[in-house]
């Protein structure tokens, strides 16, 4: 697989079909029901941290769904997810490949993150121990964790961490990195936990209430302590404890348990079940800022874009463009923008034409990444990855055109009234289908509401009445086009 011009390994799904799906069609469809049917709470702060089960989705699948369910709508820098190895080897093992594949697609590892965080101490390092395994089986406490990942925040980066053994130093040593690799960043932390193993239902639930009483204390010593004392049995309480360490210090508020049930409610034999729980870790919401960088002109999001900023962006797009061909690798980090509002997280596409015909286009639809970020990733992708075309060639560069379409944030209709062509862009989410279109799609067109309501089912791959579906969702914003 390619990145970005450089050539990375791929870690593939190991126990797709047996922990859950592994037809990318069925596992969207599963994961769908189970946040239809999760809760989004209330919750004071912002989510930071989940704590969530890894055992096979009929078992377990809804109790990760309801903590899952708690970060719509969040965005963050990266995820690092930590989870038990099931036998041993010594210290915590940071994947070093490129990405983990799921059925319903890659997750790229965030490399930079990775490697400052496998630099920092000894017991935690880089490798594909507990990783990839041996005869084709891998650890699947880490696994099944992103399809859920991958529902809820579309496409993130990832730091991948299996801890090998639960010894106290390895636990601290895993939470030092874990605080070190969060400080100053907007970063959600996963840790990977069943609970008891194979008690009586009544006695499965008297162990997993004292597991989940040293929770609530939010203190790691709390947790070592209660397992250490055979109160309890949690197969990944390393990671929790890491976890908790690391949120703790870096001023977490509170452990919230969202949900948890037992293998026999799905199984029918309470004889000798498998406790389950899912949880969040609260911090204080982030703002952001609203100073200005020095020397540079203030400008509100709601605000046309400058001259200034407009140029920034179409050179950026233009130089990702010609730094990728021949497989270039483009650089990750943009030239300081003119503008401090350059730096928010927008969504964005970036369509690159030839004569007139489209060459290509590909898009973010929620704000992920920074504005500068976004647009280099998705001229890239435009350029090189848009799978309707060939790779851009060094022969076309100059007589491509760029636009660039940055996109408001999401919108719910409720009334289909209030979609204005020509103003408001289209998309639709129905079970695992999703379809988008930008606003000049039916202007160009000269397309009516229904049509463009009708022509975005289409593009989604659903009949064309789908929005009227009472499970539908359909969404506007705007943009404002820059080319």
């Amino acid at each position: 697989m390619t990145y970005y011009g450089h050539s990375t390994e791929v870690r593939r799904p190991m126990v797709a079909g047996q922990f859950y799906p592994s037809n990318p069609v069925d596992l969207a469809k599963q994961l769908a029901q189970y946040f239809k049917d999760a809760e989004k709470r209330q919750i004071d702060g912002s989510v930071r941290a989940i704590i969530a089960p890894h055992a096979g989705y009929i078992y377990s699948g809804q109790i990760a769904a309801n903590a899952y369910k708690q970060i719509e709508g969040q965005n963050f820098d990266a995820v690092i997810v930590i989870a038990p190895f099931h036998g041993f080897f010594k210290g915590v093992s940071i994947y070093s490949g490129g990405a983990y594949q799921t059925p319903i697609g890659v997750v790229e590892i965030d490399r930079k993150l990775s490697d400052s965080m496998s630099n920092r101490l000894p017991d935690v390092y880089s490798s594909t121990v507990g990783h990839t395994g041996s005869g084709g089986q891998g650890e699947h406490s880490l696994e099944v964790h992103l399809p859920f990942l991958q529902t809820v925040l579309g496409k993130f980066k990832l730091v991948a961490m299996v801890m090998g053994d639960q010894e106290e130093s390895t636990i601290r040593a895993a939470a030092e990195v874990l605080t070190a690799a969060i400080k100053g960043k907007n970063i959600l932390l996963v840790a990977s936990t069943d609970m008891s193993h194979y008690h009586e239902e009544k006695e499965a639930r008297r162990l997993d209430r004292n597991f989940e009483n040293s929770l609530k204390k939010y203190r790691s010593e709390e947790i070592i302590k209660c397992i250490s004392g055979e109160k309890a049995e949690a197969c990944g309480f390393g990671p929790v404890a890491a976890v908790i360490e690391a949120t703790r210090r870096m001023g977490g508020q509170e452990v919230e348990i969202i949900s948890y049930g037992t293998s026999g409610e799905a199984s029918g034999d309470f004889s000798a079940v498998v406790g389950y729980l899912s949880a969040v870790i609260t911090g204080p919401k982030t703002e952001p800022k609203k100073t200005a960088l020095k020397g540079t002109p203030v400008v509100r999001q709601g605000d046309p874009f400058t001259p200034e900023e407009k140029t920034y962006l179409l050179d950026l797009a233009r130089q990702t463009v010609t730094s990728g061909v021949g497989n270039k690798k483009f650089t990750s980090v943009p030239p300081p923008a003119p503008t401090q509002r350059l730096g928010e997280k927008r969504g964005a596409f970036v369509t690159l034409t030839k004569g007139g015909n489209l060459r290509g286009c590909i898009g973010f639809t929620q704000a992920r990444l920074p504005l500068p970020e976004t647009i280099q990733e998705m001229a890239f992708a435009a350029a090189f990855e848009d799978p309707r075309f060939p790779a851009v060639t060094a022969e076309e560069l100059d007589q491509l055109g760029y636009e660039i379409s940055v996109m408001s944030p999401l919108a719910i209709v409720d009334d289909i009234r209030s979609i204005r062509v020509g103003r408001h862009g289209l998309m639709i989410r129905l079970e695992s289908h999703s379809g988008l279109l930008l606003p000049q799609v039916a202007t160009e067109n000269d397309w009516n509401r229904i049509t463009f309501l009708e022509q975005t089912c289409l593009k989604a791959g659903l009949p064309k009445n789908s929005y009227k579906e009472k499970q539908a969702r359909v969404y506007k914003f705007s943009v404002e086009i820059i080319k």
